[in-house]
C-alpha cells in the first residue's frame, strides 16, 4: 500500500553523485567546538523538529517515504570525505552536524527544506550549545525553543487546484545563457573531475549597506551588477550571446506558507549584454531591480507551483522506482530551468540574538557553478562565491570589481565544497 504523499521526498530522485541536491551551512565561531555540549544540544533540539528526524524507506509501490526516526542525530568530527547521508553509520539521518576547531558544519539533504526553512533548527541548536557554554543570553526574538508547540502554518504545503489561475502581466523572455550550461556540462561530463570549489568573502556590513544605500538597490541587486561586471570581463563575447544573472526569490507568501519548513524558491533573471559592462553601476543595479519588480508577480509563483505539483503527481504514477527516476530526471524543474551565467542567492537578514557575538563568519554551500550565496551577520556579509573548477579568473575579476567601487573585502584561499552524499534505498 502507498503511503502517504510526502512533498519532502521528491528531489531524492534526482540525486546524482555529482549533483547531490544537498547542503551545508558552515558556522565560523570564535572559540573551539566542545564536542561533548555540541552532542548535547543536538539532540535536545532536535525534538522541536521532529519532521527533521527522519529516515527514507521504500513502500509497497517503490515510492521513497519518510518515517520517524529515534536514533540520535549524528553529531561528528569533521573529515576529507563526503559525509553519507542517510547511511547506516548515521543512523539514516538525512541530517547531521559535523565539526572541527572553532568551525561547525550543518548538513541536510535538499529534498526537506532549503536554507530559509533550515535556519530555525541551527539556531535552536546553537542557542542550547552556546549557553551550555557561555551562560544564559539573549535569544532570537523568534527563537523556536524545545517544547514549544509547532507553529499553526509550521508544516504547511499548499493545495495547487485552489491558487489563482490569473495570467502574469509579462513574463521573462531572455532566453537561456549558454555561458553557464557550458562551463557546468564540462564537470560533469568529465570523469575525472569530482572536488568542487568555493571561496569565502566578507564584506562589512556597515560598508556594504551605504554603498546598496547609495546604489538605491538591495543586496541582491547589487550583488547581481557586481557579478555582471565581473562575468563581461571574464568571458569573450558571442554574437548573439547575452550574459544573465538569476536571482533567487522565496516565494512561500505568495502561495499562503509564510510559516512552512518546506523549499519555496524560484528564480528570477537579470538579463545583461556585453554593451552594458562599462555602464555606471546605479544604471546596472536599476536593470535588476526592473528584473525582479516584474517576475516578482504572485502569479508566475502560483504558476510555479503548479509546475512542480503536475510533475510530482507523474513521478507517483510511475510503476517502478526506476521509472520514477528517470520521469523525475528529464522533467526536473531544477534542471529545466532558464539557464544564466551567475547566481545569486540571498535568505535575508537573520536574528541570532546574542549567539551572534560569538560569529566569526556564516556560509551557505550547494551545488552549482558560479554562485554567490550570501549569508548577513551583524557586522559582516559572508558571501559563499562558488565554482563547478578550481580556475581562479572570475574570482579575481570580482574582486577587480569591488576593489574599483571601493568596497572593503577580505576573500579565502580557495576551499574544497565536500558537498554530502545521500544513500537511498533500493528495491530488493
Amino acid at each position: 500500500m502507498a503511503a502517504e504523499r510526502n512533498p519532502d521526498v521528491y528531489l531524492l530522485y534526482e540525486y546524482m553523485d555529482k549533483i547531490s541536491l544537498t547542503v551545508r551551512i558552515k558556522v565560523i565561531l570564535k572559540d573551539d567546538i566542545d564536542a561533548q555540549m555540541l552532542r548535547e544540544a543536538a539532540q535536545e533540539s532536535i525534538q522541536r523538529f521532529p519532521y527533521f528526524s527522519v529516515c527514507v524507506n521504500l513502500d509497497d509501490e517503490e515510492n521513497y517515504i519518510l518515517c520517524p526516526n529515534t536514533n540520535p542525530i549524528p553529531v561528528i568530527p569533521e573529515e576529507d570525505g563526503r559525509i553519507p547521508l542517510g547511511s547506516k553509520e548515521l543512523g539514516g539521518h538525512l541530517f547531521a552536524i559535523s565539526w572541527k576547531d572553532d568551525t561547525v558544519w550543518f548538513n541536510f539533504a535538499h529534498s526537506v527544506c532549503g536554507a530559509f526553512g533550515v535556519m530555525p533548527w541551527i539556531k535552536t541548536t546553537l542557542y542550547h550549545y552556546m549557553t551550555r557554554k557561555y551562560g544564559k543570553m539573549e535569544p532570537p526574538a523568534d527563537l523556536r525553543e524545545v517544547g514549544t508547540p509547532l507553529l499553526e502554518g509550521e508544516l504547511a504545503w499548499p493545495d495547487a487546484d485552489r491558487l489563482p489561475k490569473d495570467e502574469p502581466v509579462a513574463r521573462y523572455t531572455g532566453g537561456s545563457t549558454n555561458v553557464g550550461i557550458v562551463r557546468m556540462l564540462k564537470f560533469l561530463l568529465n570523469p575525472f573531475a569530482h572536488d568542487t570549489y568555493y571561496y569565502q568573502v566578507e564584506i562589512p556590513a556597515d560598508a556594504f549597506m551605504k554603498y546598496v544605500k547609495e546604489k538605491d538597490g538591495t543586496p541582491n541587486t547589487v550583488l547581481t551588477a557586481l557579478i555582471f561586471k565581473a562575468a563581461a570581463r571574464h568571458f569573450k563575447e558571442k554574437k548573439g550571446q547575452h550574459l544573465s544573472v538569476r536571482i533567487a526569490m522565496d516565494y512561500r507568501r505568495d502561495v499562503g506558507c509564510p510559516e512552512s519548513y518546506r523549499d519555496f524558491v524560484r528564480l528570477l533573471h537579470a538579463k545583461y549584454d556585453w554593451s552594458m559592462m562599462d555602464e555606471p553601476m546605479e544604471k546596472l543595479v536599476l536593470r535588476a531591480r526592473g528584473a525582479v519588480i516584474v517576475q516578482s508577480q504572485p502569479e508566475l509563483s502560483y504558476e510555479r507551483f503548479r509546475h512542480i505539483e503536475e510533475v510530482r503527481r507523474n513521478i507517483d504514477s510511475q510503476k517502478t522506482l526506476k521509472g520514477k527516476i528517470k520521469y523525475a530526471s528529464s522533467h526536473s524543474a531544477f534542471r529545466s530551468d532558464e539557464r544564466d551565467t551567475c547566481s545569486v542567492s540571498y535568505v535575508g537578514k537573520v536574528d541570532f540574538g546574542q549567539m551572534a557575538d560569538y560569529f566569526r563568519g556564516m556560509y551557505t554551500i550547494t551545488d552549482g557553478d558560479m554562485i554567490l550565496e550570501v549569508n548577513a551577520l551583524p557586522d559582516r556579509f559572508c558571501i559563499c562565491l562558488q565554482m563547478a573548477d578550481g580556475k581562479r579568473e572570475l574570482v579575481d575579476r570580482f574582486c577587480e570589481v569591488m576593489k574599483e567601487e571601493k568596497l572593503p573585502f577580505s576573500i579565502s584561499d580557495r576551499q574544497v565544497r565536500r558537498l554530502p552524499a545521500v544513500k537511498l534505498p533500493k528495491v530488493k
